[in-house]
């Protein structure tokens, strides 16, 4: 189902997710490089998961005077396209104010689009008009976020006072409970904030999310030992922003060599050099402010965010994350990790423009740091605009030679737009850039390189990156057909091939490249009926996939299903072979049959001979 259409149901249910317990990292390269050589990677798209189907909601409106607009809104929303849903559904909200169903659905695409203001006057109109007809829930959330925004403390206590109890230890409880903290804070109540905030630590889980925040808020009202103890923990930091908020409490204590250890511990993690920096000022002796929050409504901030990050992280992603996002955004404007958040999380859902007005306001702001850089480049990429992706990358390195990542974006760009010759030098300089120890980060580059080099035929120097990524990652099934494939192909190393094919088939058995490598190699050694189960499985995987018919039809060929063979080239045919040549070995195949097609090509060096009119044809096509 599709997020919008998520975030009004969860909006109409009113109820978040349950926090988990860890987030994931945040990969920088999410396009893996092609599972084998020469072939395009796009599945079949029946392979593509279906949407799951809603149940029908007897609340939507269907009337003649709102089909148009309603039916243009699920359209848009279908899409992810919040700012055209948002327009449709206001459309035919006019038609009909009092629907639960679009003034939710209008409220939610707003909120979703970023247009706050605009959805503070519906919720105004609907509470004029008496309250009925949108979620309570989501009202309050935005309700607060706005008097938090307006440092109206009082009205945020008032609102948070109105509210039912709820669930004593859900997550509205913790999330109220935190907002009434900082909301006491703001009015110069630290000692109530305190009581607030210790009410909420009794929500089993939240012990070091409460810290985190009252460290956060003794911080700000100066008292730096109290929060040195709420953030002291024996485990090692793994994250830059608390091991930076650590530090520079520790710095007004004048703990500097512990704040010095804090960021040593969390040296190299992240690219953006904040931490380093820190550090750097640390060893000099210059005075170190704490500036991670500078007032409650920072605090505020703080709170929608790390609500954002929970809920976008969850194993279900809950989709009241990205509205989380908006409202930290909304909350603190200058908070860069809010509109990057809100950056990544559109495009996650291909919303590439609108994702790229967040990193215009970063750097209207002055704070594209190189991790909001490489984020930009991946939506340019995935928006289909490679020329402002490669500039971008460029302008990165150029800022930035000495960082492994962005040479690794720049090699990516290279290597999906097939300029090969490119992407070596830049994997070549991550590769050279990246601590021989650091395997972690070494084997992708390592990788991408030796596609890169086996396209331009160098397949020494590709099979030695091959073989040193598969050292590091030796279960990766990618890897293991990539090279494996490279064998069968060159007609070299085939019982190794096989091995490390039929290695990959068990990490991976459903995976129709995979199950295609299996089966040519099997061809490739003789073994023509033992090829025909998995390649009639890596067809049945990637029916419109020309190499792979192509493959089954010679399989059939050997075995003796001469007619079954002529159907499969016929079909590879059909889809677009990938190169003129190998167009004109099918219709070969398909006029005189395999077995004069493979005479031909024995008596002519392994090539088959040029077909007439073939170069006509090419530049014709």
């Amino acid at each position: 189902m599709k997020l919008l259409h998520l975030l009004a149901l969860a909006c109409l249910a009113a109820a978040p997710a349950a926090l988990p317990t860890s987030m994931p990292a945040w990969a920088q390269d999410s396009t893996p490089p092609p599972p084998r050589p020469d072939r395009d990677t796009t599945q079949d798209a029946a392979t593509e998961p279906a949407e799951a189907e809603a149940p029908p909601d007897t609340s939507a409106p269907l009337t003649r005077d709102l089909v148009g607009p309603y039916l243009a809104a699920r359209t848009a929303a279908m899409e992810n396209d919040f700012e055209a849903a948002a327009e449709y559904y206001l459309r035919a909200l006019a038609q009909d104010p009092s629907s639960s169903y679009l003034n939710d659905s209008a409220l939610v695409t707003l909120l979703a689009s970023g247009q706050i203001d605009r959805a503070f006057g519906l919720i105004d109109e609907r509470i004029d008009a008496g309250g009925a007809g949108i979620s309570s829930r989501l009202v309050e959330l935005v309700t607060r976020a706005r008097a938090a925004q307006d440092e109206d403390w009082e009205g945020l206590l008032a609102a948070l006072d109105a509210t039912g109890p709820g669930d004593p230890q859900g997550p509205e409880v913790l999330l109220d409970g935190m907002l009434r903290g900082w909301a006491l804070l703001g009015l110069g109540r630290a000692a109530d904030a305190d009581a607030a905030f210790e009410r909420v630590r009794a929500i089993p889980g939240t012990g070091e999310l409460v810290d985190y925040n009252m460290a956060l808020a003794k911080a700000l009202v100066g008292d730096f030992e109290s929060a040195a103890a709420l953030l002291e923990s024996d485990a090692p930091d793994q994250n830059i922003m608390s091991a930076v908020v650590e530090a520079q409490v520790l710095a007004q204590i004048d703990r500097r060599d512990e704040a010095l250890q804090k960021l040593d511990d969390v040296a190299g993690i992240a690219i953006d050099g904040v931490a380093e920096d820190l550090a750097d000022r640390l060893r000099q002796g210059e005075p170190v402010a704490f500036d991670v929050v500078q007032n409650p409504r920072d605090g505020v901030a703080q709170v929608y965010l790390t609500f954002a990050t929970l809920l976008a992280n969850d194993v279900d992603p809950n989709p009241l994350a990205l509205i989380h996002a908006r409202m930290a955004s909304y909350v603190a404007p200058d908070m860069a990790d809010a509109r990057l958040m809100v950056a990544q999380m559109l495009q996650s859902v291909g919303q590439f423009d609108a994702a790229e007005a967040q990193f215009d306001k970063l750097r209207e702001q002055d704070q594209m740091r190189p991790t909001a850089e490489l984020v930009r480049i991946d939506a340019l990429a995935r928006a289909d605009r490679m020329g402002d992706a490669e500039k971008a990358a460029l302008a990165l390195t150029a800022a930035h030679p000495e960082l492994p990542e962005g040479w690794i974006a720049l090699g990516d760009l290279m290597r999906q737009q097939e300029k090969w010759a490119q992407a070596v030098p830049a994997y070549d300089k991550a590769v050279a850039l990246i601590d021989p120890a650091d395997t972690d980060a070494l084997w992708f580059p390592r990788y991408a390189r030796a596609i890169a080099l086996e396209r331009l035929g160098d397949f020494p120097r590709a099979e030695a990156d091959l073989r040193a990524a598969l050292a590091i990652q030796p279960n990766n099934a990618q890897m293991l057909n990539y090279l494996g494939y490279s064998y069968v192909d060159r007609g070299e190393n085939l019982d190794e091939a096989l091995e490390l094919i039929e290695r990959a088939v068990r990490l991976s058995p459903d995976d129709g490249y995979i199950l295609d490598s299996l089966g040519w190699a099997l061809y490739r050694l003789g073994r023509y009926r033992e090829a025909v189960e998995p390649q009639e499985r890596a067809v049945a995987l990637m029916s419109n996939d020309s190499l792979v018919n192509d493959h089954l039809g010679d399989i059939y060929w050997q075995v003796g299903r001469k007619r079954e063979a002529e159907i499969q080239w016929s079909r590879a045919l059909s889809f677009g072979p990938e190169t003129e040549e190998d167009s004109q070995r099918i219709r070969a195949k398909l006029q005189r049959g395999l077995d004069a097609v493979l005479a031909e090509e024995a008596a002519n060096g392994g090539r088959l001979p040029s077909e007439p009119g073939a170069a006509e044809r090419s530049a014709t096509e």
